[in-house]
């Protein structure tokens, strides 16, 4: 993540129909991925996988975000798009990030991991965790992508069960008002992947089943306003 070493046009997002779709770049999220069949494969896979993962550029801009990642900031996973990881997460230890901005300037290619801190977006409380930082792609291509997970600390404080982030209340709302899977993915710049990971969630911390159940929750703990309509976020 050495700002100013890495080129490319803009990444990745959703296309209309809330598919995943992506611009046509010098450097593609998909990498390894990009050519044929594999490159949709390789998005929809990106958005069903729990962990927190982004792919970026060399300088830690990011060209994609799933579902768990944009989550971390309450947010939709086309809004990290172009934000830099430098600007999301601070690194607790300056010389494990110069350790990996001295590897991409060498061309090599390891596993670095980078201690990090950050506020997270539905409640604003502190997280810690762990950002292990891979370069990716062809070989060739210098500077790199790079694949970055995130593993949150254990330690962290859970998301209160009564709570629910700004995306998770305008996915509720939606639904609420009888949006459908994808037409909720169309409006908020989600796949249906990404709705559902969200839906999933909610039941979970909600101790809900089905998308009726998780509506009705929501009015009782007052996630959604009880005297809008169409239906609101409160």
């Amino acid at each position: 993540m050495d700002n100013g070493t890495a080129g490319g046009a803009r990444g990745a997002g959703t296309d209309g129909a809330g598919a995943p779709a992506c611009e046509s770049t010098d450097l593609d999220p998909a990498g390894p991925y990009a050519d044929g069949p594999w490159r949709n494969y390789f998005l929809i896979l990106l958005d069903r996988i729990p962990t927190p993962i982004a792919v970026c550029r060399a300088d830690g801009t990011v060209l994609i975000a799933n579902p768990a990642m944009a989550a971390q900031w309450g947010a939709a996973p086309g809004q990290l798009r172009d934000r830099n990881l430098l600007d999301l997460f601070e690194p607790r230890a300056k010389a494990q990030l110069d350790r990996l901005t001295e590897a991409l300037r060498l061309g090599r290619r390891s596993r670095y991991p980078v201690e990090v801190r950050w506020r997270e977006g539905s409640d604003g409380g502190e997280r810690e965790g762990e950002l292990t930082v891979d370069p990716v792609g062809d070989p060739s291509v210098h500077p790199p992508a790079l694949l970055a997970l995130l593993r949150v600390g254990e330690d962290a404080p859970p998301v209160p069960r009564g709570s629910a982030s700004p995306v998770e209340a305008r996915i509720l709302a939606l639904a609420a008002g009888g949006a459908t899977t994808a037409s909720i993915g169309t409006a908020l710049g989600l796949t249906v992947d990404g709705v559902n990971y969200h839906l999933t969630r909610l039941a979970r911390r909600w101790r809900v089943q089905g998308r009726t159940a998780l509506v009705a929750r929501a009015y009782v703990l007052g996630v959604l306003s009880a005297d809008s309509w169409p239906p609101a976020p409160a």
